[in-house]
């Protein structure tokens, strides 16, 4: 076993390990692509920063391109990205022919891998328009959608629908999310990886080192959200929970943490906002972190009492299952992937407004002996469902099941 399976095999178990190497086996020298539209920033760049080496190191021939685009191109997806989720905003002709020239030149470097790649995994509707750009195609194209599909705004859904109809299946989060499409859809939940320097243990004294670093009083209680910039993320609704909350418990402090993506023109803008409606809050820490800065992330996630995620929509949440892994309660918005993830008083609570959330805060952190009990549930739910092994055992039958076709029975060992 090489050492990074058995590094994997010392968390997730031996019987995992030996799962995936018998799925990979068929599949030795499989030439797959992952496209996205940014390398760093955001849970789809987290996740395969860690998924593409792991289907290499299984015997794969996987890589993982990455698409460029200027502010307009960015600005576009944002508003795609805005209006798949609910939001009612439609882009301009002008806007939609930045998009698909983007797409077309981003093609024409990228068509030696794209062409010869048995399986294409296209992610989000950044590039989803490339598919069309490579005609000679002969592998396997599938898009993974990672965000809430549930109620699209229609014109922006009828625009997507022809380029997303043309794949041959697509990847949803959860059932709710998945849209009629004249191709096999699955079900695959995002993970987490528990070696990543985000989710690894971490010594006491580096975690005391971060409290100190950012003016964190280890005797009042912290609650955190960590989380992009981003008015789905209600970072506004998280600040006024806080202050409900702190009428009941004072000395109540408050870490928002979030950092930039290239493909996130709105982030400055609503860091303005929240940095206006936190005022001069000596007890707020609003921390815009490098891309690189996940040790201090898990330091502070590890120092709260309390992981909030109060979400407007989710596509899934991997900051909550972060907090989850780190034995922490969320808090989080009764929306998407959260309710996969937090489950009220097993895991956490969901709730709907700031008013609910400082309600569920205040109970938390005067119950302890509940709350202890609660971390150490969320952990264990954590480890059974969505570690990155797990992850991977679903792309590798779904890989399984695209070489095969419709059969209904798939023999791999």
């Amino acid at each position: 076993m090489s050492g990074l399976l058995a590094r994997y095999a010392a968390v997730a178990g031996e019987d995992v390990i030996e799962q995936l190497r018998g799925l990979a086996r068929p599949l030795a020298g499989l030439r797959v692509v992952h496209v996205n539209s940014t390398r760093v920033g955001g849970g789809v760049a987290e996740i395969l920063v860690k998924l593409v080496p792991f289907l290499a190191e299984l015997g794969l021939r996987a890589t993982w391109e990455v698409i460029e685009g200027d502010e307009r191109f960015y600005a576009c997806t944002k508003l795609f990205h805005n209006a798949l989720q609910g939001f009612p905003l439609t882009p301009t002709a002008a806007q939609l022919a930045v998009y698909e020239r983007t797409n077309r030149d981003n093609a024409e470097s990228l068509r030696p891998a794209l062409r010869d790649a048995d399986v294409v995994v296209i992610h989000d509707p950044q590039p989803a328009y490339l598919r069309e750009c490579v005609p000679e195609r002969r592998g396997r194209w599938v898009w993974r959608c990672h965000i809430d599909l549930s109620h699209p705004h229609r014109p922006v859904w009828r625009y997507l629908l022809p380029r997303v109809a043309g794949f041959d299946a697509s990847i949803f989060s959860l059932p709710d999310f998945v849209q009629r499409l004249p191709h096999p859809c699955y079900l695959i939940p995002p993970s987490i990886d528990p070696l990543s320097a985000k989710n690894i243990e971490l010594e006491p004294a580096e975690i005391a080192a971060v409290r100190e670093r950012f003016g964190l009083d280890p005797a009042r209680y912290l609650v955190t959200q960590v989380s992009r910039f981003d008015r789905f993320k209600d970072p506004l609704g998280v600040v006024r929970a806080y202050r409900l909350a702190k009428l009941h418990v004072p000395g109540l402090q408050l870490v928002l943490a979030g950092g930039e993506a290239a493909d996130d023109p709105e982030g400055a803008e609503v860091l303005r906002e929240v940095q206006t409606a936190v005022g001069d809050d000596p007890d707020v820490r609003i921390l815009l972190l490098p891309a690189d800065a996940h040790r201090t992330i898990n330091a502070l996630q590890r120092a709260s009492d309390l992981i909030l995620q109060k979400s407007t929509r989710e596509g899934f949440g991997l900051t909550v299952t972060e907090g989850l892994w780190k034995g922490k309660p969320v808090i989080g918005g009764n929306v998407g992937g959260i309710r996969l993830q937090v489950h009220d008083h097993q895991t956490g609570f969901l709730v709907d407004t700031p008013e609910g959330a400082a309600l569920r805060i205040r109970y938390l952190l005067s119950h302890p002996r509940i709350r202890e009990r609660m971390g150490e549930r969320a952990r264990a739910f954590v480890q059974e469902h969505y570690l990155l092994t797990r992850h991977l055992v679903e792309y590798l039958a779904l890989f399984h099941c695209l070489l095969k076709g419709r059969a209904q029975r798939i023999e791999v060992g």
